[in-house]
């Protein structure tokens, strides 16, 4: 899947210094500029509204300097990665005690510069990555014109019907609006398994697997009355699942 772009806020009271920035920015198309400030509280409010993925900011500004925009930064809920780029050296550690990414020193080397830029994609990758596969603590489903909120442990299958998706606990039936594929990737910090196109199975529950017909078989799960179809194909992957 295409990476998305990397929404870029560039803050400089030189205009000189800014356009080049801007200029230098131009070659590399995973960068989106989607704004750029004069002043301290131009860029913060701009950090604020525009909700950047990466920020280049320069150290020395009027009304507010880099360090101070650094620090409200950090309190954001999803703040941005920052690099400063700046003609004065002596700030560097200060920089990276404010969680800095990168500090590039006037006038930007385009190699640096290109080196800077990798290193945050490859941070925003690993963000992605960690938010996409944070365990949920509690999954949301409909059911007796309420809202419930699940424990994964507590699920013993899901299943596809037709156009919705059902979840099954010992104690009740459920829908979700998520696709079983999604569920899948929710729950996939857990126990579950996919053992059928439309069933997803939590192995912790599972008691017995039985022959069914066609090398397919069926799983009797703990506290349910359902059996569950295994297709063939998932069997000897499922056995590997759940087998000393």
């Amino acid at each position: 899947m295409k990476n998305k772009p990397i929404r870029t806020l560039v803050a400089d009271d030189e205009k000189y210094s800014r356009e080049e920035l801007l200029y230098l920015l131009g070659f590399f198309p995973q960068i989106e500029v989607v704004g750029e400030a004069a002043s301290g509280h131009e860029t913060a409010a701009k950090m604020m509204d525009l909700q950047p993925d990466l920020l280049f900011l320069d150290i020395e500004m009027p009304e507010m300097d880099g360090t101070e925009i650094a620090a409200i930064a950090k309190q954001m809920k999803q703040p941005p990665f920052i690099v400063f780029a700046t003609a004065y050296p002596q700030f560097a550690v200060e920089a990276f005690q404010l969680q800095a990414k990168g500090y590039l020193i006037k006038p930007i080397d385009e190699t640096r510069l290109a080196e800077t830029i990798a290193q945050v994609e490859d941070m925003l990758a690993l963000t992605a990555e960690r938010e996409r596969t944070k365990p949920p603590a509690k999954l949301a489903v409909e059911g007796d014109e309420a809202i419930h909120f699940l424990a994964p442990e507590s699920i013993a299958y899901a299943y596809r019907d037709e156009k919705s998706t059902k979840v099954i606990t010992a104690t009740g039936a459920y829908e979700t609006r998520l696709t079983l594929k999604e569920l899948e990737t929710r729950l996939a910090p857990y126990s579950f398994f996919r053992v059928h196109k439309s069933y997803l199975v939590n192995t912790a529950c599972i008691t017995e697997m039985n022959a069914w017909f066609n090398g397919a078989y069926q799983l009797k799960l703990k506290g349910i009355d359902d059996h569950i179809p295994v297709s063939r194909n998932y069997v000897k992957p499922l056995r590997s699942q759940i087998e000393l």
